[in-house]
């Protein structure tokens, strides 16, 4: 999966938003007020929330060495830096966009879900 099709998939997800809050290099997209990834422009890569805890996280890294490593600062918290354009399957990346989404949708108030 390129990075083009990796951010449109993310920014098909119902209310999802696209945001740089950091410059022009890397893509935060939220949900509410809440980023589900943090999309890098040049490196084929993104941190992604892939569990409720670093253990389920810890499965991705396990699973694919060379394309999920923890991400930094946030990595105790289930996140992980994912190289979507890397060995992963793009229907896995999918799930993990899936995924991210979903944890984040899952905690914001139900009145401001989309």
């Amino acid at each position: 999966m390129n990075t083009d099709e990796f951010v449109a998939y993310c920014l098909a997800k119902p209310g999802a938003q696209e945001t740089y809050p950091w410059g022009e290099e890397e893509i935060v997209a939220k949900v509410g007020d809440k980023g589900f990834a943090f999309i890098g422009l040049s490196g084929g890569s993104a941190s992604l929330k892939c569990g409720r805890n670093s253990e389920e996280a810890a499965e991705w890294r396990e699973r694919y060495p060379d394309d999920v490593t923890i991400s930094a600062y946030i990595g105790r918290y289930g996140w992980n830096s994912v190289r979507f354009e890397g060995g992963i399957p793009d229907d896995e990346v999918r799930e993990l966009v899936d995924r991210s989404y979903d944890e984040i949708v899952s905690r914001l108030p139900k009145a401001k879900r989309p």
